[in-house]
């Protein structure tokens, strides 16, 4: 969802992952080209234009997906490709239109190289980490922690797991035998709300979160766990495993590994310590 709001010259333009591209709202981008008080009939007067000019595959080509409306509800709206609103555009004189075809050609591709190139999506997201604050350490972590979970996730669908909830349920099992909490009890332990929990976690909150669906991957490979119920007894088993090891590590440091911190808070936080610790 962070990515499915673009600006161009200070307007918001919709858009939404469809059939492997973006695909954007038509609505909003007549209304950055043309300035048109009322965009939604400015579409309408276009469409029945390029229907009688026999424009016919421009228009069919506009698929009614849905988008984030002014009330926050997700409604049905035409979007269109890339591809298609090249060629809408030329229908629509606008002083605008060359730089916005710059605008588009960026912006709409982005998504397909980084497909085409995996390393340049990791490029991206490496560079995203650092400009927040955060190591090259912690980022190399979680860069492969989000490997280790698509490896995962591509397992748990090959194996009959089906739906967004089965998911959720199958990751708050690993999360729960690997931690003692849920991902959202793990939320409400570091005060978060909506952000991203792994995104907050320290170095080996990051390292056993691997741990558990790791294990959880090897477990429901080998032991050929097919639906929902023999999935949910591997990432009991594979969180359990990463349990097991936390408690082994906290026992001997004795230091828990959970902490309330974001990582970046806990950073500043030991900055701090030496600072003093040198005065």
């Amino acid at each position: 969802m962070d990515k499915a709001l673009v600006v161009f010259q200070d307007k918001k333009i919709r858009r939404v992952w469809h059939n492997n591209e973006w695909y954007f709202s038509v609505i909003d981008i007549i209304a950055v080209l043309t300035d048109s008080s009322d965009p939604r009939n400015y579409w309408k007067v276009l469409k029945h234009r390029l229907l009688e000019e026999g424009s016919h595959e421009t228009v069919t080509k506009c698929n009614q997906l849905k988008l984030p409306a002014e009330d926050g509800k997700l409604r049905e709206t035409d979007c269109a490709s890339t591809g298609t609103l090249f060629r809408l555009i030329q229908s629509i004189p606008s002083p605008k239109a060359e730089p916005f075809k710059l605008w588009l050609a960026q912006v709409g591709y982005e998504r397909v190289q980084e497909i085409e190139d995996p390393e340049l999506a990791q490029k991206r997201m490496k560079e995203l980490y650092k400009s927040k604050g955060y190591s090259e350490d912690w980022i190399e972590k979680r860069v492969r922690g989000i490997a280790v979970r698509d490896e995962l996730t591509g397992e748990w669908k090959k194996r009959g797991v089906q739906t967004d909830t089965e998911y959720a349920i199958l990751t708050a099992e690993i999360s729960k035998a690997t931690f003692g909490m849920t991902p959202n009890e793990y939320k409400n332990f570091k005060g978060l709300k909506r952000e991203n929990l792994r995104d907050h976690m320290n170095d080996l909150e990051l390292i056993f979160s691997m741990l558990g669906e790791a294990s959880t991957t090897r477990i429901a490979r080998n032991k050929d766990a097919r639906g929902f119920v023999e999935n949910q007894d591997a990432a009991r088993e594979g969180g359990s495993v990463a349990g097991v090891a936390r408690k082994e590590l906290e026992q001997r440091s004795m230091e828990r590994v959970s902490t309330a911190e974001n990582y970046l808070e806990q950073q500043e936080s030991r900055k701090r310590l030496e600072v003093k610790k040198r005065k």
